[in-house]
């Protein structure tokens, strides 16, 4: 008989753009540039299993976190994605990542679902509206 297993909880279900997070986390880890410690100054990561800790902590996914640390931890980096302050897009030259913080199918992005537009898709709505 064979045994089946539940894989999936309710609590480590991840959204997509909490998957993006901890892809570039890993990929930070990957390339040297994760750090850890308050401002980075304990030096690279060098082991993975503080990698994948550091990359759940900040897509807000780690199950030691409570729902608010969670929620503000996945804030932040959010807002830091969309400023380009993260490692990986600094060292490769990405001023910011998807539709600026928003969400990414915008109608800038090409998307058609989104709630919000864009900064950048609001003022060339106001340039095509004022030339007609």
């Amino acid at each position: 008989m064979p045994m089946t297993t539940s894989t999936s909880t309710s609590s480590s279900k991840t959204t997509p753009s909490q998957r993006k997070t901890l892809g570039r986390v890993m990929h930070e880890y990957e390339h040297g540039e994760l750090k850890s410690g308050p401002s980075g100054k304990a030096g690279p990561v060098k082991s993975r299993k503080q990698a994948i800790a550091i990359a759940l902590h900040e897509a807000g996914a780690s199950k030691y976190d409570s729902p608010q640390e969670r929620q503000r931890n996945y804030a932040r980096t959010k807002q830091k994605e969309a400023k380009g302050e993260t490692f990986q897009q600094e060292a490769e030259g990405k001023s910011h990542v998807g539709a600026r913080g928003k969400r990414e199918s915008s109608p800038a992005m090409g998307g058609e679902n989104a709630t919000k537009p864009t900064q950048r898709a609001k003022s060339t709505r106001r340039k095509a509206s004022s030339s007609r």
